[in-house]
């Protein structure tokens, strides 16, 4: 037991010796300077917005009258798949009046995107 527990402290102690760099390499090192980057562009901003859907809807157009308020918004969908229902399935049918929406859009200046609706 003793030669074992001897014979372990030997490799332990040789071991780093063995792995370590030889001095004939030498590192050679570069030196970076950083340089300032300014970015430019418009601010993005996420909302959301609640209301239900009202009776009238043109085609891709989808009208909310808004809970917090009397007023009503009016948002354009650009192609299909962006209505979800509460499960996250894709909603193909027309969107009812009088059906409570959740609109989550991106607002940059004056246009808004939409991301997707989920009807309730």
């Amino acid at each position: 037991m003793q030669k074992i527990l001897i014979t372990l402290a030997c490799c332990a102690s040789i071991a780093p010796l063995a792995l370590g760099e030889s001095p004939k390499h030498k590192k050679q090192t570069t030196a970076m300077t950083e340089q300032a980057i300014t970015v430019t562009g418009t601010v993005v901003t996420s909302t959301t917005e609640e209301g239900t859907a009202t009776n009238y809807q043109p085609a891709r157009t989808l009208i909310v009258r808004q809970d917090r308020s009397n007023g009503a918004e009016r948002f354009v969908l650009n192609g299909p798949g962006h209505i979800f229902n509460r499960n996250g399935e894709v909603v193909r049918t027309a969107v009812k009046p009088g059906t409570h929406v959740r609109v989550y859009y991106a607002s940059a200046g004056n246009v808004r995107t939409i991301d997707h609706v989920i009807i309730d």
